[in-house]
């Protein structure tokens, strides 16, 4: 099954850190959050990714071509130019890259990439947000539901404490950051294949927008519930967090956490 994962964004709200990369290839734990997030369908059985690029596209090119010598010791002859490998971590991933322009949004990105989609269906995902979900009951959940398309969706704690109080203004009761009723759409979507006759190849065309309210407004649309953790990476604060994780040792979404065992 082909996994899209959405790499093409500018990540405006990280202008800190990404005015010189692109937000995918921001490091947790020293390893791009992409490799993380692809590590994640990777380590559950999913290893044919599409990348639609878009915003400084070519230093994710650069990091796939260059994957290998990154990750292993080698010797180089110089004379002939011929290199071996040593201590080389075996990575069967497949991963196709796709310029789909600077500032197309995500609909028409995956619009763009649809030639190589040779399957019944298809996963996608955003390049920013990590969890400890299992795909596995997501693609169960969506089969037996018979939709269209479904998404993940997670509860997000609020921002703020909230309140209740009497008439008078005395405090009944105090929750500091309490975890809203409602559900936010964080991604982790699978798809039928007759999905793309939603899209577009118009830049303008955006997944949430049009194709997923039409979508759930004809009832094709389901949602899968994940109570477990997610984590996205909207702000310095959450790129800071996230490294925090990783260097406690208490990373929920990766295998193994810390960096000191991770192929």
């Amino acid at each position: 099954m082909k996994v899209i994962i959405m790499c093409g964004g500018k990540g405006t709200r990280l202008r800190e850190e990404t005015g010189t990369r692109p937000k995918p290839m921001l490091d947790i734990g020293g390893r791009p959050i992409l490799w993380h997030i692809m590590d994640i369908y990777a380590r559950q059985g999913f290893k044919d990714f599409i990348l639609p690029l878009g915003y400084k596209g070519d230093m994710i090119k650069q990091y796939f071509w260059e994957y290998k010598i990154r990750n292993s010791d080698f010797t180089i002859d110089l004379a002939s130019g011929n290199m071996t490998t040593h201590n080389s971590c075996p990575t069967d991933w497949r991963v196709t890259m796709c310029d789909t322009g600077q500032d197309t949004m995500k609909g028409a990105r995956i619009s763009q990439v649809a030639r190589h989609i040779d399957t019944q269906r298809f996963m996608v995902t955003y390049g920013d947000g990590v969890a400890d979900i299992d795909l596995h009951a997501l693609l169960d959940f969506h089969i037996r539901s018979g939709n269209t398309g479904t998404f993940t969706g997670v509860r997000m704690p609020s921002r703020f404490g909230a309140v209740q109080t009497d008439e008078q203004g005395n405090i009944l009761s105090w929750q500091e950051k309490p975890v809203l009723n409602e559900y936010i759409n964080c991604g982790f979507f699978v798809f039928e294949r007759e999905f793309l006759n939603y899209l577009s190849d118009d830049p303008s065309c955006d997944l949430e927008k049009e194709p997923l309210e039409r979508l759930a407004a004809e009832g094709r649309l389901g949602m899968y519930p994940h109570d477990g953790f997610w984590h996205c990476m909207d702000t310095l604060r959450d790129y800071n967090d996230l490294n925090a994780m990783w260097n406690s040792g208490s990373a929920p979404w990766a295998a193994t956490a810390g960096g000191s065992d991770v192929c």
